[in-house]
């Protein structure tokens, strides 16, 4: 896999076969996208050629300033993949070329004719360009289907529609898995996005409460902003350390920890049958089960007890998904 940063450096790709998005997610309507563009590709020979964005539109056209922004404001954007773990599950689907545009206000404001001449012609040459019927692109969005088909024969590239139906998949998918996360629903997240829901964290140092109980954890810090975090609650999760090829199962708890403290949002994982220190490490916590929500106990013995259930829920969840 190839990941081109400078639009301006990049390789003559072969009859390239283009198609346009920000892919967060990389779901299962994203999948039937790049299944077509292969397809395509394929049958002439070419290249197929992804193209997304960084950072995401929404960000740089919500935003007043026109920069990213911060935790707390209302134009934030959660997405569901960093741009690492995109391009990674684009890879898995059979991209191998993926071209990052820097989307910035400049970039946004061009008009619909400089960006089919300037942007898609003089930097990829194109043999054939894969859009929706409702794509829209350049300034105010004037840019759509119908322009680039009138331009096409023109300019020497073919323009082929994913169907309506298709696209009415990814809106709906799109907005579900969101929705979906945040309240705790994770089976109809994986069910949208074809995989089970995962992020990363680096492990600090807490205040190793739960070794007192018996339930020692690690506690995480997404150093990504912009990563969703799921519901508060706990859950049935796998964990792999980075750079270990075996992975270890756990439950997490992601809260205020309103039996302690309840001040501050938490990501505590126990992961089973271990007992290292890996305070800096990174681990990837993958979510298999929504267990239960978050819950305040009258005192710490109580909160034990519960801990026990939850890790017998646990290990039943694991048996039955292999089962």
């Amino acid at each position: 896999m190839k990941v081109y940063n400078n639009i301006h450096q990049l390789p003559p790709f072969k009859n390239a076969v283009l198609t346009i998005g920000t892919f967060d997610g990389v779901h299962q309507g994203h999948q039937q996208i790049i299944q077509q563009l292969i397809k395509e590709a394929a049958a002439i020979n070419g290249t197929p050629v992804l193209i997304t964005f960084f950072p995401h539109p929404k960000q740089v056209v919500m935003n007043p300033a026109n920069v990213v922004t911060t935790v707390g404001t209302n134009t934030q954007i959660h997405l569901l993949n960093t741009a690492e773990e995109k391009y990674e599950l684009l890879h898995q689907h059979g991209i191998e070329h993926i071209v990052v545009v820097p989307f910035n206000k400049s970039f946004a404001e061009q008009s619909a004719s400089s960006y089919i001449k300037n942007f898609l012609v003089d930097l990829f040459h194109p043999h054939t360009i894969i859009i929706g019927y409702d794509h829209r692109f350049g300034k105010n969005r004037q840019g759509d289907y119908h322009l680039l088909e009138s331009e096409a024969a023109n300019n020497g590239f073919l323009v082929k529609e994913i169907p309506e139906h298709v696209l009415k998949n990814i809106t709906i998918s799109s907005t579900k898995i969101r929705t979906a996360l945040l309240d705790g629903d994770i089976e109809t997240a994986a069910s949208y996005l074809g995989y089970s829901y995962f992020f990363s964290g680096k492990v600090v140092l807490g205040n190793q409460l739960g070794r007192t109980i018996g339930f020692p954890t690690a506690n995480l810090i997404i150093e990504n902003e912009q990563k969703l975090v799921p519901a508060n609650g706990v859950y049935a999760v796998e964990v792999a350390l980075q750079g270990r090829e075996n992975s270890y199962m756990g439950m997490m708890n992601i809260g205020l920890r309103p039996t302690v403290d309840g001040k501050k949002r938490m990501i505590e994982v126990n992961i089973f049958d271990f007992d290292e220190m890996i305070y800096d490490s990174t681990l990837k916590i993958t979510l298999l089960k929504h267990l239960r929500s978050e819950v305040k106990f009258s005192g710490l013995e109580e909160l034990k007890t519960q801990l026990a259930k939850d890790k017998k829920n646990a290990l039943e969840s694991f048996k039955a998904a292999k089962n």
